[in-house]
């Protein structure tokens, strides 16, 4: 500016000195008022624009600067550990790392050291077993507003070496730091229960997934302050907020009686070449759950599976089949039949059953399992033989409809138990209004209706504990360490919804009603559940399977089930063994699913003997 009004002015010096030296004088004046104008223009635009910098827009400016300055770094807690009721640990959190980036940074590294974004890429990919296309898409994503994104996590869960060799590198803007990964000690035990976890360290399905807040903790944070090049200023009061680790879940499981259980349905699986096996025992006093077993099952350790393996099997292996699954019970159902009879005292010693080997229900045939039916039949009888014909005439005539149904809600049959267990089902039960006496039948002795295994155990227990239903559930206590290493309990769980719904004299009865049906001697249909010395009590149940295509039941498929419970005068321990599709040539739950609540049992009392009943307290 200072160049232009200066040839301004000489130029117009030069043809003014013609003139005469009056008018010379004037435009001098006129001359000089002009720059000075130009000048105060000028000078009011300058001091106008740094006013509108510094004061009006300082905040903004502020704020980039500082964006682009900082990096604020996560700190991710160490989630809590899984563990059994004795404190075996089950599922803990091991140390690793993670890699986010800083887009700035890294631009500014990059082009300082030479190196090019996809010879980066190429070392990157090579390091994290990651292909180029992810890194690639990571590097470029994009923010919801279309512009380039200016920080993003890279990888978690990588282990030291990786973590060393990137560090090899020597690329600001790569950020690494300390990260956890989930191990579970025993692969695939307790699988289905327990859970896994995603590579966000969230829980995706069982005990994971329901107590994920108090397992997480909370995260902490680290402010890192860089200079114009992209490098860590060597400030020593960084803004640092520790994490707060996770909590510690103790289940109600105890690991020795889930090996127990976990060993009896991998062999049961096997021998009766079944499609799958659901084996859970519970403590009937207080709904703990002391095993609970799903195979065949996955390894939460890699919880995607092989390449052998499809999506759906997959997901299906996550599911937890004693909740989220639902089955006809058969005649396990007969116990719900039979306290209904009792309860509302439409049978006595003297009730009489003839039984032909079919009933005949409005013109419908409904078969005995045996098909020559039995000889004239007390209530105690049907019960042992489990009779299918026996169990209609008890539903139809004596109960009807009405009745039966009030006992199916008393149970908190078709309703969720609550158990804390993510994914539970509700089971199917007709509507009363729909139900018709052909319908009625086939509920009386378990078919055509549809419960999960939990929920049928939470009406067995109330038979088994003398009238109280109580709520299933896995977690124990919440807990967690000081800094002094003591233990501090969090919680210790209530939520047992406990409601009287029996009567505790009718319990005893029935209860050695189902002693019968194991007992030897007896010939009842559960003999082979038997273990001399432990009075077992119990229940057989073979339901034919409904085929969802034609709305009726497939030939050739069948659930086994035995509900059992020991001693049957003070019941410690109840369980449920299904056997999902055993082989076609062996499949009344007699013979399939007896012998594994035998062996179990077995296992089960000699271990409680040993160890004082400590699984129970």
């Amino acid at each position: 500016m200072w160049y232009i009004c200066l040839s301004i002015y000489y130029l117009e010096g030069l043809v003014i000195l013609k003139k005469k030296p009056h008018i010379r004088k004037i435009n001098r004046v006129k001359r000089l008022l002009l720059i000075f104008v130009i000048f105060g223009i000028a000078f009011f635009v300058v001091v106008g624009r740094l006013f509108y910098v510094m004061d009006v827009k300082a905040d903004v400016y502020k704020t980039g600067a500082l964006h682009e300055s900082i990096t604020d770094v996560e700190i991710t807690p160490k989630r809590g550990s899984i563990l059994d009721r004795n404190d075996n640990e089950l599922a803990v959190s091991i140390d690793a790392y993670r890699v986010d980036i800083d887009m700035n940074a890294l631009r500014v590294s990059l082009k300082k050291s030479g190196t090019s974004m996809d010879d980066l890429i190429q070392n990157l990919s090579s390091i994290l077993n990651m292909s180029t296309k992810q890194i690639t898409k990571i590097l470029y994503m994009k923010s919801s507003n279309g512009n380039p994104i200016k920080y993003a996590t890279l990888i978690r869960q990588i282990d030291k070496g990786q973590a060393d060799r990137i560090k090899a590198l020597k690329i600001q803007g790569l950020i690494i730091s300390g990260d956890t990964k989930r191990h579970y000690i025993n692969n695939n035990f307790l699988a289905s229960t327990i859970g896994y976890t995603n590579a966000e360290s969230k829980g995706v399905t069982g005990v994971e997934a329901s107590y994920n807040t108090e397992l997480s903790g909370t995260p902490g944070r680290e402010i890192l302050e860089k200079d114009n090049k992209g490098e860590e200023l060597p400030y020593e009061d960084s803004q640092y907020t520790p994490a707060i680790n996770g909590k510690n879940v103790e289940l109600t499981i105890d690991e020795k009686i889930q090996k127990y259980a976990e060993d009896a349905a991998e062999t049961a699986l096997k021998d009766n070449k079944a499609k799958a096996v659901t084996i859970t025992v519970m403590n009937p006093k207080n709904g703990e759950i002391l095993a609970m077993v799903n195979k065949p099952d996955y390894d939460p350790n890699n919880p995607n599976g092989n390449n052998n393996e499809t999506s759906e099997q997959i997901t299906s292996s996550w599911k937890n089949n004693a909740v989220q699954n639902t089955f006809e019970p058969g005649s396990i159902f007969k116990v719900i039949t039979s306290y209904a009879a009792m309860a509302e005292n439409v049978v006595n010693d003297s009730t009489r059953f003839s039984d032909p080997g079919y009933a005949d229900v409005d013109g419908v045939r409904i078969n005995e399992w045996n098909m020559i039916g039995f000889p004239s039949q007390t209530f105690q009888d049907i019960i042992k033989n489990s009779s299918n014909v026996g169990f209609v005439k008890l539903g139809v005539d004596l109960l009807g409809k009405d009745r039966l149904f009030k006992y199916i809600n008393l149970f908190n049959l078709g309703q969720k138990t609550g158990i804390d267990l993510p994914g539970e089902s509700t089971g199917i039960v007709r509507s009363i209004n729909k139900t018709n006496k052909v319908d009625l039948a086939n509920i009386a002795f378990g078919q055509g209706i549809s419960l999960t295994a939990v929920q049928y155990l939470a009406a067995f227990n109330s038979v088994a504990n003398g009238g109280s239903w109580i709520r299933p559930h896995v977690m124990r206590r919440i807990v967690h360490t000081d800094s002094n290493n003591k233990e501090i309990v969090d919680k210790t769980y209530d939520n047992l919804g406990e409601k009287t719904i029996l009567d505790k004299n009718t319990t005893t009865t029935l209860r050695g009603y189902l002693r019968n049906v194991v007992a030897p001697g007896q010939n009842g249909v559960g003999a082979k559940a038997d273990v001399p010395g432990l009075d077992i009590a119990g229940k057989t149940g073979t339901a034919q399977k409904s085929d969802p295509k034609t709305g009726g039941y497939a030939p050739g498929k069948y659930m086994s089930s035995f509900a059992g419970m020991a001693p049957y005068t003070d019941p410690k321990i109840t369980m449920l063994v299904s056997i999902d599709e055993p082989d076609p040539g062996n499949y009344y739950a007699g013979s399939t699913a007896a012998p594994v609540a035998h062996d179990l049992f077995q296992e089960i009392f000699d271990y409680l003997q040993t160890s004082g009943d400590a699984a129970l307290k």
